[in-house]
């Protein structure tokens, strides 16, 4: 299988940068094909301008979007690897989502009104990192906030089919013990589900 890795953290000695590594390994240990997409490393301008507009009304893409759109259709499978920030994506990333999965190209309308899904038949795998514990976040329905939002409102939007989203929870205060513990759940789900 084909997997496009999207990962969004600055410091290249974080743990979602140790979550990446154990799913890149795992899935080529395995024998899959991976391409890894790390925004902060590429500069991605995440900000959704209006020039950005009027060159999709023209019908050309920003050479940046294209390059990022190849990879999501030559991807079978697309894994998004981030920490919660405010309850929600890091800024580099929602702006790959804005710019990237643009109308026309993940999405459009038909004539009855109704969606059109342009990247249905692909996988869509979030894990992330939080600050609280994963059973802070639960509690108070943030966890299924999270699901919903990322896996119904951006992945199945576009048709992409959701088949785990991952939380590891209190990632800055466990020990290393449990951090290890952590990346062993990374590998054994990545060869649990491919």
């Amino acid at each position: 299988m084909k997997h496009l890795i999207v990962y969004a953290h600055p410091n290249p000695q974080s743990f979602n940068h140790a979550i990446k590594e154990t799913v890149v390994n795992s899935l080529k240990d395995k024998g899959h094909e991976v391409v890894v997409r790390d925004l902060y490393a590429l500069g991605f301008e995440p900000v959704l301008s209006g020039s950005d507009f009027e060159t999709f009304q023209s019908g050309n893409m920003p050479s940046d979007i294209q390059a990022e759109q190849e990879h999501i259709k030559n991807a079978d499978v697309i894994t998004f690897i981030y920490p919660i920030w405010w309850t929600g994506l890091p800024a580099i990333l929602k702006g790959y989502i804005d710019r990237v999965f643009a109308y026309g190209f993940a999405y459009s309308v038909d004539e009855q009104g109704g969606y059109v899904k342009h990247l249905e038949g692909k996988k869509g795998l979030i894990i992330n990192t939080t600050g609280a514990p994963t059973e802070f976040y639960d509690q108070v329905g943030m966890s299924s906030s999270l699901k919903q939002t990322s896996d119904s409102g951006i992945l199945d939007f576009v048709g992409i089919e959701s088949i785990h989203h991952q939380f590891f929870g209190a990632v800055p205060t466990v020990d290393d013990a449990t951090r290890k513990g952590m990346l062993a759940e990374v590998e054994k789900l990545i060869n649990e589900k491919f």
